[in-house]
């Protein structure tokens, strides 16, 4: 796997020195932002930082856990061609404004049944009564209390947070996009989240997106480093709670995703969000590879099955022979798809902590079995604890790796 450091700093150099021939090329050409891109939000600064010298949050006090965030720029219309000095290196060709296409086909969106509670209306009853006849309901609130303090931590550099498999169906997408809106609503600062996993990705579904313009492919011909905040947000899709989303294509089959664009891509954003989340392709793919390289964290998803047990330990296994922060900066997530899986989850945690990556369990949720877009307020009890503390997790091991 290679050291993530030593191509995101050659892609800031080459990035640095494409802004810098611009300026001289055409004097002042880069200093001034867009026509009509305002202000750069606070916070934000003007040239590429060095890969050390940071995202700097607004220095707000900490939310409580369910207040509103504050107000975030809007985006420019996406539909206008940019303007001059947003699209490129001067006198570069404009690149062609994509089309916007729905996330889902009208004539299918009927087609999705009313969404489920992830848990039954006894298993919700039951924890009601449970909690008002027990002392649990103070420690659940101390214990949530202590989660939310460590999820609003500062960053001092944007955090990356790469999710992928080693096959498809284990549940990868679903994490990615629960740890990006637990983020999303916990953080001062903006969150973005990228589908690295191009072709057909289901990321922007599960987020609950309604169309798709620009792809992480083309934000790569077009982003440059005195951008702003205001200018960036124009080609990304809008979430709720302060939260981005870069898809990887536009659901066409045969869309790629090359290792460049991606590299550039994550060098000149992560300066904007204070935690990006990257939804990989599945290993052994090379920009997953590079994904997990670059990050600070790495969230590996894993059906809770004898044989996505088994094959996950073989990773595992290989994992160790490489430098000692990538297997202590891995969790693995072993993800419930059935309501009894037939694995005894006690052993297997046993038999993947021994190899020093962490485990979390993400329990069987209706509301995620059935697919579609992610409501979390229809998330069971059990699934909403999982995921938070699951970020929480993360957030504090991405901490770690400077």
């Amino acid at each position: 796997m290679p050291n993530g450091d030593n191509w995101q700093s050659d892609v800031l150099r080459d990035l640095n020195g494409g802004a810098a021939s611009a300026q001289g090329a055409q004097p002042g050409a880069g200093a001034q932002p867009p026509a009509g891109a305002g202000a750069p939000a606070p916070g934000t600064p003007g040239p590429a930082p060095h890969p050390q010298q940071a995202h700097v949050p607004p220095q707000n006090p900490p939310h409580p856990q369910n207040a509103p965030y504050p107000h975030t720029p809007q985006p420019r219309q996406a539909q206008a061609r940019p303007s001059a000095g947003a699209g490129g290196p001067a006198g570069a060709a404009r690149p062609r404004t994509p089309d916007s296409r729905p996330v889902v086909e009208k004539d299918l969106v009927a087609a999705g049944l009313k969404p489920r509670h992830g848990e039954s209306l006894t298993a919700r009853a039951l924890r009601a009564v449970r909690r008002t006849v027990s002392s649990s309901a103070a420690r659940e609130v101390a214990r949530s209390t202590a989660t939310a303090e460590v999820l609003q931590q500062a960053v001092t550099t944007g955090r990356q947070i790469a999710v992928t498999s080693i096959r498809g169906g284990a549940g990868k997408t679903t994490v990615a996009a629960l740890l990006g809106t637990t983020y999303a609503h916990y953080r001062h600062d903006p969150t973005l989240l990228i589908e690295a996993d191009p072709a057909l990705g289901s990321l922007p579904l599960r987020l609950g997106a309604q169309s798709l313009r620009w792809t992480t492919g083309d934000v790569a011909g077009i982003v440059e480093p005195q951008m702003s905040l205001l200018d960036v947000t124009g080609y990304l899709v809008q979430l709720p709670d302060n939260a981005w989303l870069l898809p990887g294509s536009q659901g066409q089959i045969g869309a790629m995703l090359d290792l460049r664009s991606y590299e550039k891509v994550m060098v000149s954003l992560r300066r904007y969000f204070g935690v990006t989340v990257v939804d990989c392709e599945t290993l052994p793919a090379e920009v997953a590879r590079v994904a997990l390289s670059a990050a600070q964290a790495r969230v590996l998803v894993a059906p809770a099955t004898l044989e996505g047990v088994a094959s996950t330990y073989a990773v595992l296994e290989w994992v160790r022979g490489l430098p000692r922060h990538v297997i202590a900066g891995t969790i693995v997530v072993l993800t419930e798809t059935a309501p009894h899986t037939g694995l005894d989850l006690d052993a297997a945690t046993a038999k993947l902590t021994a190899t020093g990556a962490g485990v979390h369990v993400l329990p069987y949720d209706r509301h995620l079995a059935a697919g579609g877009t992610i409501r979390t307020e229809l998330l069971a009890h059990a699934t909403r604890q999982s995921a938070t503390q699951l970020a929480a997790d993360v957030f504090q091991l991405s901490q770690k790796r400077r």
